[in-house]
This record gives C-alpha cells, structure tokens and sequence, in this order.
C-alpha cells in the first residue's frame, strides 16, 4: 500500500511555531507530509531540521535546485497556517513565491485543498478577504472559515488563539 502524500504549506503567523500538532494528527490519519514554507514562516517561526527529522523529509522553502529530488505528486494539501497575504494573493492569481506557485498548480489540478487561515478581527472585517475566500472555494478549495473552522481573534492577541487552532478540522477536510 502506497502512502498517501500531503503537502502541508506553512505560511509564517503564530501558529507555524505549532505546526508539529497537524504533522502528528496528519501522519496518525495514514498521511505522508511533505512541509513547504513561505520565506516568513521559516524566518521567523519553524525549526527546520525538527520538521526535516518529525516528516523523514526536508522543509521545501524554494524550487528545486540542482540534484534535488522532486517532490512526490499530492494527493491533498493542507495550508496552515494561511495568512491574509497569502489568501489574497492566491485567489488573485499572484504567484511570487515558491508556496503561492504550487497552491496557483494544485488548485489547477483539482487536487484536495483545504486552508485554515490564521486572521485578527481587523483583518477578517475586510470585505477584500471575504471576496477572495469565496474565489478559492469556487474553485473547490475547502476554505475553513467561521464556525467549525478558524475564527478570529483580537488585533495583537494572536497568542490567545494558539491553543483553541483548529488544526484537526484541516486534517479532517482532506481526509
């Protein structure tokens, strides 16, 4: 039996220093993760070599470079947490960095993509986000917003929200 292979995309906001808590419950579920992370996440948030020994596989943080394997193709992809940056500039088609490129990819593939934002309330009031959560799920992206999913806490509280993220709701969205 072969695995199964998610992709889990970390982009950089407070729950990526947590982000061992999806790679758990992913693996417990049968998934063989495969982290890619946006250039914040990694400056700011993730222990690479952890990740690297936690997956059996090197933290993707850019293209493929000379003599570097392929990434094996995704049957699923988690992209946790995502931030309004990245939500915005996916469903806008805006492709300027290595996460972005592959989540513009996957979502052309049609394959299973759930996203777990990671919001303040100042920024989940911005009808720009609303519009663009719609985009993704009209091209079949699980979008886990609101009740059951993430919901937003106050500006400058972000730490408050670590302990109450969603992150089995992701897993049970590709699953």
């Amino acid at each position: 039996m072969t695995e199964r292979v998610l992709y889990l995309m970390i982009c950089g906001a407070g729950p990526a220093g947590h982000v061992h808590v999806v790679v758990e419950l992913a693996q417990n579920a049968g998934w063989s993760v495969h982290c890619v992370a946006t250039p914040a996440a990694v400056e700011h948030f993730l222990d690479l070599d952890e990740l690297h020994r936690l997956t059996g596989h090197p933290v993707r943080t850019g293209y493929r470079g000379q003599g570097q394997p392929p990434l094996p193709p995704a049957d699923a992809v988690i992209v946790a947490p995502a931030t309004y940056n990245t939500i915005n500039k996916w469903a806008a088609g805006i492709a300027d960095t290595y996460v972005l490129t592959q989540l513009a990819e996957l979502t052309g593939l049609g394959v299973p993509i759930a996203v777990l934002p990671f919001v303040n309330t100042a920024l989940a009031s911005n009808p720009v986000l609303h519009r663009n959560m719609e985009v993704l799920r009209s091209t079949g992206v699980h979008v886990l917003f609101g009740p059951g999913g993430f919901e937003p806490h106050p500006p400058r509280k972000g730490d408050s929200a670590m302990e109450g993220y969603p992150w089995l709701a992701a897993v049970n969205a590709i699953s």
